[in-house]
């Protein structure tokens, strides 16, 4: 079976429950959006969270697919960096509790990444993300001798701030035939910078994930052609459409299936990171396209379940059942 590597910001997610959107508003904090933030907004926004009852989990969303992807037995390792604080060792052992291969890069100086998450009432959630060292992921810390032994490269779009690193990293991947994949990130992301997502789709990307909102701040378009219109840039595009499900297009297929259903979202956090887990897990296994949507789905179904990023024994245990039976019919 084909192993995956992630490349990422090395987060810990901070996660607190919102009453209303006001609290949103307040902060300077557009809802549903990823924001980054300085070390003075950080300090402030902590603030406002002791207000809220909280909880922590490793984030960032490559190291959130390769967690999903280790618990349904794809072997999968992950590229990021941390700094030598509680929380670079948070997170740290919650990437090796998940079986991944860690190739995390210590810096002894400077602050882990924090992703202070705010989750409203209808499960929307909303990040003030401070990077810390994560941004400090550099062209110089990735050789080959990292991304030798793995077939698949998933590479988060957050990580678009530094074009030398992205770009280093794919065409290393691409010398060493790696299947190049790619998240856009958040809709604000790919609105800012537009021309360097398209350049690297041209050029680098063979499966790109975006979500509704995503695919249409680099296309202008509804998710259904906006999947076709990625398709023209990569091999496979595919488009998530929230509770309508999803659509994926590759040369002159396309296809579109239904969301799970679910009868209460507590949390989006992570949904579209499992969803890109579970079409992986089809495209290793050899699946068809519609059937890695579908397993996409399930992922993305049960960890819109709960709060944060983490599920139980007994939920991936029902999750691989599932597969199976998807797989067997």
């Amino acid at each position: 079976m084909q192993k995956i590597l992630g490349i990422g910001n090395s987060l810990v997610d901070i996660l607190a429950k919102v009453s209303q959107d006001v609290v949103l508003n307040e902060m300077n904090l557009p809802k549903g959006s990823m924001q980054l933030i300085d070390s003075g907004e950080l300090a402030i926004i902590s603030q406002r969270m002791r207000h809220f009852e909280h909880t922590r989990a490793s984030g960032g969303s490559a190291a959130n697919t390769m967690k999903a992807l280790s618990h349904v037995g794809v072997e999968a390792g992950f590229i990021g960096k941390i700094a030598s604080d509680e929380f670079g060792m948070f997170f740290n052992t919650e990437i090796e509790n998940a079986g991944i291969h860690s190739s995390l890069i210590r810096k002894s100086s400077g602050s882990t990444g924090i992703a202070s998450t705010f989750i409203t009432p209808d499960g929307q959630r909303t990040f003030a993300t401070y990077l810390g060292v994560s941004a400090e992921l550099s062209e110089e810390d990735i050789t080959p001798e990292l991304l030798s032994g793995y077939e698949i490269l998933y590479v988060e779009g957050y990580l678009v701030q530094n074009h030398r690193m992205i770009e280093h990293t794919m065409e290393l991947a691409k010398r060493l035939k790696m299947t190049i994949c790619l998240d856009l990130a958040s809709y604000n992301i790919v609105e800012n910078d537009r021309e360097f997502f398209h350049t690297l789709l041209a050029r680098y990307v063979d499966i790109v994930f975006a979500n509704e909102e995503e695919g249409r701040a680099f296309t202008g378009k509804g998710p259904d052609k906006a999947a076709q219109e990625l398709s023209r840039l990569c091999h496979i595009a595919i488009v998530k459409k929230g509770a309508q499900g999803a659509c994926v297009a590759s040369g002159n297929e396309w296809q579109a299936v239904p969301a799970e259903k679910v009868d209460k979202v507590l949390d989006t956090t992570g949904a579209g990171d499992y969803f890109s887990a579970g079409f992986l897990y089809g495209y290793v296994h050899n699946m068809s396209l519609k059937d890695s949507i579908r397993v996409g789905g399930i992922l993305s179904g049960e960890i819109i379940r709960v709060i944060g990023t983490t599920l139980h024994t007994a939920d991936w245990q029902r999750i691989l059942e599932r597969i199976s039976a998807l797989q067997n019919n």
